[in-house]
């Protein structure tokens, strides 16, 4: 089995310490832990929460482009093949967020997750009710997207966002509306029965039914992974479209990114599928890692300095020989696994210990530098950022 850091973002969102790791993903720390997934507990309580009538009140950091970002959530259901992970539950069933460019000022503030999804996160995570995080706190969490805002007119790059395993789509919600708010379409994919809940159409929200088998190899994952994204840009960019506003997609322009299994599960989808153009890999160890001539497209390696800078114990230098195309390593000093995310942040909120790169410059660094890098890939867009060093991002380090 593939040496893999591994934690579930939605514990890390409560977790002062982490007893163990959940997540293909590729642990919060910078120890490789061994097992795929495991119950999580709390070793600390949060630093200023002594009674259970703590208050938590969210809040994402808002969006910084010219355009709001309208929300949508649909629910597709491959009938092509049955649920991989649970073949008993019929067809391949998935619930997408779509987030999009739109009109300031309009549409309703979207909720963070549904009050069932909230319910499985918390109940995974063993958040104690000390913390203040409720089902009905983390599902208010102001994510700054709107539920039917009216879309700005034109045609969108797509990018498809994977989360960690373990983790909720919604767990890369920031990213998501930065992208709507300058100018793209994004579909944020639930990966169905790989995390502690996804709402699905019939009202359901089945657990993860994977999450905690010791022995788990990550490469069906990620090949899974590649077949659900795959058929999710099917169901957006041909003919009779699954989603209302699928005329807003440039389809011949479309970028992939993720977080830990979901970065490696990019790499895996433009392997098998030459529509993505572009990828991104947030800190996640690539399960397998690419040979040479597999992907000669462009490609973003985003993540943790003291794991995934050159030379390190990870296969990214593997990775980084075999990339053939336009290509950008960047090491983030201070982050930890969950930097790339919202968690962090939610963490801070909540009251609990972060890592030294505060969570607000994390989701900066991310934004600002899968921006550039899809607005050169997707759109063109020169951008000085991807060019060296910046003042601006000290924390940054280009390598190898």
């Amino acid at each position: 089995m593939k040496r893999n850091r591994r934690i579930s973002a939605v514990a890390a969102l409560a977790l002062a310490a982490l007893v163990t790791g959940t997540g293909a993903g590729f642990a919060a720390t910078t120890t490789p832990v061994a097992t795929p997934s495991a119950t999580h507990t709390f070793d600390t309580a949060p630093a200023t929460a002594t009674a259970p009538t703590r208050s938590f009140q969210g809040t994402l950091p808002a969006p910084t482009g010219r355009y709001a970002a309208g929300e949508d959530v649909i629910h597709l259901t491959d009938a092509s093949r049955p649920d991989p992970w649970v073949p008993s539950s019929g067809p391949r069933r998935l619930t997408v967020t779509m987030v999009y460019p739109a009109v300031p000022g309009t549409g309703t503030p979207a909720p963070y997750m549904t009050l069932a999804e909230a319910a499985g996160h918390i109940q995974r995570a063993k958040i104690p009710a000390s913390s203040g995080i409720t089902p009905q706190t983390l599902s208010s969490v102001t994510t700054h997207a709107f539920d039917g805002a009216r879309p700005q007119r034109g045609k969108h790059p797509l990018v498809v966002l994977s989360p960690g395993f373990g983790d909720p789509r919604m767990m890369l919600t920031s990213l998501a509306t930065e992208l709507a708010s300058h100018g793209y379409v994004v579909a944020l994919v639930g990966h169905t029965h790989e995390d502690s809940g996804e709402t699905l159409a019939n009202g359901q929200t089945p657990p993860c039914a994977i999450c905690d088998d010791p022995k788990r190899d990550m490469d069906p994952v990620t090949a899974s992974r590649a077949l659900d994204v795959s058929f999710v840009i099917d169901q957006l960019t041909h003919g009779n479209a699954a989603w209302r506003l699928a005329h807003l997609i440039d389809k011949h322009e479309i970028g992939m990114a993720g977080h830990s299994i979901g970065g490696a599960a990019a790499a895996t989808t433009m392997i098998a599928d030459p529509r993505v153009r572009a990828g991104v890999n947030m800190d996640g160890t690539f399960s397998p890692a690419p040979m040479p001539g597999q992907i000669n497209r462009p490609f973003l390696m985003l993540g943790a300095a003291d794991y995934h800078s050159a030379g390190g114990r990870d296969n990214w230098g593997q990775a980084w020989g075999a990339l053939g195309g336009y290509k950008k390593w960047l090491a983030v000093t201070g982050a930890d696994h969950p930097s790339f995310t919202d968690v962090d942040l939610l963490k801070e909120q909540a009251g609990y210990p972060t890592p030294p790169l505060d969570p607000e410059r994390g989701i900066v660094i991310t934004r600002e530098y899968v921006t550039a890098f899809f607005d050169r890939t997707l759109k063109g867009i020169h951008s000085p950022l991807l060019d060296g060093p910046s003042p601006n991002n000290p924390e940054v380090l280009f390598q190898p």
